[in-house]
């Protein structure tokens, strides 16, 4: 081994991109517990709170994406490139990593980008059954590249690529046993279904519309929901705390007590929350946001309901929801299909699986 091993990891944005480099990087730091670490996100985004929180340090640079519209961010975006191209070169050049791990997300493609010209090893993972352009470029001069789906040859080199799964919280593995500890610490009925519904951690609007427009017939269904609604939306619809078995929270910091209370859940399809349901093995509606690139939900979504593993409902046709619902939640035998299905398609091993792979570039 090395001297010294020092990792950069870069990725954010969104949690599906911050938790995954959280993940490894805590696996890494088991098997290298004299490893420096340091954290590249993009100022203002969330991972600039979340990767502290988790005990890493991490530097910003000024990036953001492109607007699908001509805007004042679009002209800002040459200059953000540059100043993101030069920090990037100086945080490297100072850090000296051994390895860099991109998890997607605006600043992931600078530090790559940088790293792979200085011929430093570069890993990326890629979460999304289909990927956007910045992990697509990188992906020609990038050691390994670690993905969840079958397929992915057609964006990427096949001699690089692996199929690890992404990483996912450790202690959802066994959530079956967690019943009845989630049952209490929600302060739910045990005889009754429970409806859950994730809209990412800011939210969606769309999700919370529709469980708005339908709380009070789920109610008089004898449905307990517990309902995400995101730190946007919270203050709009916490008045419904006020409904019988109806429980609203801007944020679920325990998300193994949450998964283990549901009987049913409504998501979006960010590839995190897809790999996370899998391992779960809960029957899943799937509503994925139509405003994401290459609308990349929908295509992660169907890679699952393609193998009968997951309902998939599009935002156009959110009039069909009852009826959907209702079919589902009095068709015990759908139910039983959904789970086995999703399950199968788990990859619980994802975390220390790109590990491994990351060793091999180290040593």
């Amino acid at each position: 081994m090395k001297q010294s091993v020092n990792i950069i990891l870069s990725g954010g944005g969104t949690g599906g991109h911050i938790y995954p480099a959280v993940s490894i990087a805590n696996e890494l730091k088991e098997k290298y517990p004299e490893a420096q670490f340091l954290f590249v996100g993009a100022k203002d985004k969330m991972e600039m709170e979340k990767v502290p929180q988790a005990g890493y340090e991490i530097k910003g640079l000024w990036i953001a994406g492109l607007q699908r519209q001509l805007t004042l961010k679009n002209a800002m975006f040459p200059f953000k490139l540059i100043s993101s191209l030069w920090n990037a070169y100086k945080i490297i050049k100072k850090f000296k990593p051994t390895v860099v791990i991109g998890t997607g997300g605006f600043a992931s493609g600078p530090t790559l980008f940088v790293a792979n010209r200085l011929g430093i090893k570069t890993v990326i993972q890629e979460q999304n059954s289909y990927p956007g352009i910045t992990n697509k470029l990188l992906s020609k001069k990038a050691d390994k590249i670690c993905v969840a789906y079958d397929g992915l040859e057609r964006f990427f080199p096949a001699d690089k690529i692996l199929k690890t799964g992404n990483p996912v919280r450790q202690d959802l593995l066994d959530i079956d046993s967690k019943r009845e500890e989630a049952i209490q610490f929600f302060n739910l009925n045990k005889e009754q279904n429970t409806l859950v519904i994730i809209g990412g951690s800011l939210g969606a609007r769309a999700l919370n519309n529709l469980i708005e427009k339908h709380i009070n017939w789920l109610v008089e269904k004898g449905i307990q929901v517990i309902w995400q609604t995101g730190k946007l939306y919270y203050d709009e619809f916490k008045k419904y705390d006020e409904l019988k078995g109806v429980k609203t929270y801007a944020f679920l910091n325990r998300m193994d007590l949450t998964y283990a209370a549901a009987d049913i859940l409504i998501s979006r399809a960010g590839a995190s929350s897809i790999s996370e349901l899998c391992i779960v093995g809960k029957p899943v509606i799937f509503i994925p946001s139509p405003n994401v690139a290459e609308d990349h939900q929908t295509k992660n979504a169907l890679a699952i309901v393609d193998k009968e593993g997951a309902i998939l409902l599009k935002e156009s046709e959110l009039e069909t929801f009852k009826n959907l619902f209702e079919g589902l939640i009095s068709d015990e035998e759908l139910q039983q299909k959904l789970r086995k299905n999703i399950k199968v398609l788990a990859l619980p091993n994802a975390t220390k699986d790109i590990v491994k792979e990351i060793e091999k570039l180290i040593h």
